[in-house]
């Protein structure tokens, strides 16, 4: 004959073991979204670093492009002259 624990137990003591049991499965979910937070947190933040780099790569390409024409320029009347 097989016996569980349940059979043995008062009704209160299954109470207290049902909400025990609940209660770990919920701070596993509870880990698993302040996981979640954290990762989407550290992407944002990634995110963010990216664009900045972008947005200093373009204005340093803008000025390299500047600095270019201007050379060409210079050349060009330094040579009509």
């Amino acid at each position: 004959m097989i016996y569980s624990i349940a059979s043995f137990c008062p009704p209160s003591m299954k109470a207290i073991f049902i909400v025990f049991s609940v209660s770990l499965l919920l701070g596993c979910g509870a880990e698993s979204v302040g996981t979640a937070a954290t990762v989407a947190k550290l992407q944002a933040d990634q995110a963010e670093k990216a664009k900045q780099t972008t947005d200093q790569f373009k204005v340093q390409l803008d000025n390299a492009t500047k600095a270019a024409e201007r050379n060409v320029r210079q050349t060009e009347e330094a040579a009509k002259n």
